[in-house]
């Protein structure tokens, strides 16, 4: 079911480890044309681009965009009482890991009179796509919305996909979520559209724009989120999920094998891959897939992801190479199933779960951590959601006349230095006289 790559006897450079990394490019190329019309589409249209669109997409027509209140409501009552504690249990998780990350104002003394300090300041009004196609996610309502209170943002709004088999209205179990979360600003809105609806606004449902958009979903939404990106702020895109498990010959092959299916059922662009030194491993956990992956709910969709050139299993000679390996995929997940794990190697990757007993389903609900994390490689550069990603650093300068006095010189002669005469002029006016 997954293929093999065998990088054994081969020493590789950087270049050759990213060609040599399992992607599903095509896929991803090909979102970005569509979403970007998609996006341009609302811009264009507003509410009619995104009532077609709900009726090409999502089956639904004659909803409202907008949801009322009273859905909130009957959603957070009807929710079964277990779900209710469970998403109780995984927000006070996430405020309290979400707490770490807003970094408190230093204040730097340059010299007597001479002050700069340092603040992080929130955005106003974040917009939040929870994805609700081929499974709702009110576990990413939480990852997105409790990060953005946390750092104090004053508005969220939240997008999801109506639901056919919910006569247009949004997830209820979403609704609850979001009701739990004390949002009332909602909207039954997919996809690319949607991302482009919280970035545009649309003004006859009410929709002000927004000044950051997150939130994970298919190749269409981080593609969607390309399309706006400079026009707000977006998240790393996260496209279909990824899992990377490096594993030795200690590991417990039901277990990676269970972990790679796990991630393998979000989706048929999905990757699972497992990267080790051990070729009975290798074989014991290609015959667990064989025998677990056709038992599982979505066993269509899983064969679908593990048959597809994103997924392999990648023997490498040692637990160097794995890493260097490893590192240059940056995986959205990494599970390190070793005897004797270094996480601190391993420095490309938008999570690392360490141990047999930390997998990846762990960081989906209930570790604290958040789950929104960047797909692609993007971990090689990008941070997964966090406080900070609602929070812009600032800079307040306060200088009296005598401080200004002690670097007057200074700033007249790179003024001067830059041909920019006017900057020094500006400095010596309050001098005059």
């Amino acid at each position: 079911m997954l293929r093999t790559i065998d990088l054994r006897g081969r020493s590789l450079t950087l270049a050759e480890l990213l060609a040599a990394v399992p992607r599903a490019d095509v896929a991803r190329e090909s979102a970005l044309t569509t979403a970007a019309q998609i996006v341009h589409d609302v811009a264009a249209r507003g509410e009619d681009a995104l009532r077609e669109q709900a009726e090409r997409f999502d089956g639904v027509m004659h909803h409202a965009l907008r949801v009322p209140a009273e859905h909130l409501d009957e959603a957070v009552a009807g929710i079964a009482p277990q779900v209710r504690a469970a998403l109780e249990e995984a927000i006070l998780r996430v405020r309290a890991a979400s707490a770490a990350q807003v970094p408190a104002p230093i204040v730097t003394e340059l010299g007597p009179g001479a002050r700069v300090t340092q603040r992080w300041q929130p955005v106003r009004r974040v917009g939040v796509y929870g994805p609700g196609g081929k499974a709702v996610y009110p576990s990413s309502v939480v990852m997105n919305v409790v990060p953005a209170q946390v750092a104090g943002v004053e508005v969220v709004a939240l997008a999801s996909p109506p639901q056919r088999e919910f006569d247009g209205r949004v997830h209820p179990v979403i609704l609850a979520a979001a009701r739990l979360l004390g949002i009332d600003e909602v909207y039954a809105m997919g996809g690319a559209g949607a991302i482009g609806a919280l970035a545009y606004g649309v003004g006859s449902i009410g929709l002000d724009p927004v000044d950051v958009v997150t939130g994970p979903g298919n190749n269409f939404v981080a593609a969607a989120k390309r399309a706006v990106a400079g026009l707000v702020g977006t998240d790393a895109e996260a496209g279909a999920t990824e899992i990377l498990v490096v594993a030795d010959d200690t590991a417990d092959p039901r277990l990676v094998a269970a972990d790679l299916i796990s991630q393998a059922e979000h989706d048929e662009q999905a990757s699972a891959v497992l990267v080790t030194a051990s070729e009975q491993l290798a074989q014991e956990v290609a015959a667990e897939i064989t025998i677990r992956a056709p038992r599982t709910r979505h066993a269509e969709r899983v064969a679908v992801a593990l048959d597809g050139p994103q997924s392999a299993i990648v023997l490498v000679d040692d637990l160097a190479q794995a890493t260097a390996f490893s590192n240059a995929y940056a995986p959205e997940h990494l599970e390190l199933h070793l005897s004797d794990p270094h996480p601190e190697e391993f420095v490309n990757a938008g999570a690392v779960f360490v141990g047999a007993d930390s997998p990846v389903s762990l960081g989906d609900y209930l570790a604290g951590s958040n789950h929104v994390l960047p797909t692609g490689g993007q971990a090689r550069y990008a941070a997964g959601l966090s406080a900070a990603t609602f929070l812009r650093p600032q800079q307040v300068i306060e200088y009296d006349r005598t401080a200004l006095a002690a670097v007057r010189h200074a700033i007249v002669t790179l003024a001067e230095a830059e041909a920019l005469p006017a900057h020094g002029e500006a400095v010596e006016a309050r001098f005059e006289g």
